[in-house]
């Protein structure tokens, strides 16, 4: 009689663990979860320290200001679009702080007119887009040269100091043992999370990157669909920007670049379809997390930054593989 049940709870057993892995969590996220598991046993056996919880918190510090900037990136691509001017808006973001705190503004006046200049530049980029007929990329490529070329305007190139407290606890102080950059990241993950996956805008991105027609047909407005996921995109690059300047302590003219290339990596590692229509930020987070591990497992290997760029265009050439492939496998 043991014989049998034993051998009724193997069989049970078997069946959990095979409804578990055909679970769609799992089918979705699985792959991605493994790739960040084995990139940090590789990197915990080249360097032992790298699992250091004081590096892990570091990890997780430098993950934010990508996974942010990562944010606003997924409602883009999932219009089928993509913004190539976020790491200039970084930039513009921790530049219009610190002048605006030199002119004697205070936190709460300079975090708006931050946001402010991050919603501008967005929506100018969305509207170009929208109403000029124009691709988002030849239209985002040639505002990142404008916004870059701006920010070097007031100090002519030369970094600017901030050191108004408020700003710089942003980057610097804790809540609970947990620095706060992290609780604003894990925050506005919620928010968008919910926004793309329970409001009715949610889907109207979905539906637009998906079949434009048929979002057209059912009477949403998709020129303002785009604006306004430009505005978003330019909005959580700002709040980047903010991130950034608080943890250097100044407005850096170069700060942000080559940003955009890591958004569009942790959004594209993250599952999301380039084409448009499909993606969730529970992929993006873990493609920013993986991001984050391969920059800082390199940095502490030394690894000369050169090949740090080749590493990770050779991780965006593998995702967009992945994901052709992907989709030419669904047809």
């Amino acid at each position: 009689m043991s014989n049998v049940q034993d051998i009724q709870k193997k069989a049970a057993d078997a069946e959990v663990r095979r409804s578990f892995l055909r679970s769609p969590m799992v089918r979705q996220y699985g792959g991605i979860i493994i790739s960040l598991a084995v990139l940090c046993v590789v990197f915990s056996v080249l360097n032992p320290r790298f699992l250091a919880f004081n590096n892990f918190m570091n990890i997780v510090q430098q993950v934010a200001v990508i996974a942010v900037a990562a944010y606003g990136m997924t409602y883009v691509i999932l219009l089928g679009d993509i913004d190539l001017s976020i790491g200039s808006i970084i930039a513009v973001a921790g530049m219009v702080a610190a002048q605006a705190f030199g002119m004697g503004f205070g936190f709460l006046p300079t975090v708006l007119l931050t946001l402010a200049a991050g919603a501008l530049m967005g929506a100018l980029n969305g509207a170009l887009s929208a109403k000029l007929m124009l691709p988002s990329f030849i239209v985002t490529v040639a505002t990142m040269g404008i916004y870059r070329g701006a920010v070097s305007l007031p100090t002519n190139g030369a970094p600017a100091m901030i050191d108004n407290e408020a700003w710089l606890s942003i980057g610097a102080d804790s809540w609970l043992g947990i620095p706060i950059i992290i609780w604003i990241m894990a925050v506005l993950f919620v928010i968008n999370h919910v926004v793309l996956s329970k409001s009715i805008f949610g889907r109207q991105i979905y539906l637009t990157g998906g079949n434009r027609e048929a979002a057209i047909y059912s009477g949403i407005r998709v020129d303002r669909v785009k604006i306004i996921v430009f505005m978003i995109s330019g909005v959580m690059a700002a709040i980047s920007g903010i991130l950034l300047s608080s943890r250097l302590s100044s407005a850096q003219t170069n700060a942000g670049m080559g940003y955009e290339l890591d958004a569009i990596a942790a959004v594209v590692l993250g599952g999301t379809s380039l084409a448009g229509g499909v993606g969730t930020m529970i992929g993006t987070i873990l493609g920013a997390l993986i991001i984050g591990v391969i920059n800082n497992g390199m940095n502490m290997l030394s690894v000369p930054y050169f090949f740090q760029l080749i590493v990770k265009g050779v991780v965006i050439l593998v995702a967009v593989w992945l994901d052709v492939r992907s989709k030419s496998a669904s047809t």
